[in-house]
């Protein structure tokens, strides 16, 4: 799967030097120089990585990531600055931040550490996925699906639920269909992909 790269930087020589260095990788990359124009224009459905400016006027880049946080989306993100120090990479760190580049980036650092993000999102895509097949289920099939994720029998889910072992049999039929998979490998992978899981 190719990913898409949203680099937010206030400086346009930046912006043209990264987004030609990672063009030369294969890697594409749209470009905004404000972080204002990014968040009006960010489309949830369409997740990359983010490479950020650390100081911006008005929105610096922690700022946006918070603000990013705070709609749900909590891509995987690499913050850049030219005046990096250890406060504000330790803040970058403990906000969520993947990576921190100072300035003038080294491309292979760079290249090396969106590899990493890339890896992270495909992960972050991959609990979203199971998310919306999990949301599919009842409360009821949920908690039948969390019995099986033990390794419970249909017959000791039914006990325990004081149900019969046919209503079991017919909520694990659901989860299967719901969850488009009849492999109970599978489901408990699934299950396990939820968060708190």
């Amino acid at each position: 799967m190719t990913h898409k790269v949203y680099l937010i930087d206030d400086d346009e020589a930046v912006r043209d030097a990264l987004a030609l260095l990672l063009g030369t990788y294969g890697i594409e990359v749209e470009t905004f120089g404000d972080p204002a124009v990014f968040l009006a224009h960010v489309d949830e459905n369409k997740p990359g990585c983010l490479l950020v400016d650390l100081r911006m006027p008005l929105i610096s880049g922690l700022q946006l990531h918070q603000k990013l946080a705070a709609r749900g989306i909590d891509w995987p993100t690499i913050m850049i600055t030219g005046h990096g120090d250890v406060a504000a990479c330790r803040r970058a760190f403990k906000a969520g931040i993947q990576d921190f580049l100072t300035k003038p980036v080294d491309g292979e650092s760079l290249v090396n550490a969106l590899h990493q993000a890339f890896a992270s999102l495909d992960v972050w895509l991959e609990r979203r996925d199971a998310q919306v097949l999990l949301d599919r289920l009842t409360e009821r099939e949920r908690e039948v699906l969390d019995m099986v994720a033990r390794g419970w029998a249909s017959k000791e889910i039914a006990a325990a639920l004081d149900l019969s072992a046919r209503t079991i049999d017919a909520h694990r039929a659901r989860i299967a269909e719901k969850l488009g998979t009849s492999s109970v490998a599978e489901q408990v992978r699934l299950a396990l992909m939820r968060p708190g899981a």
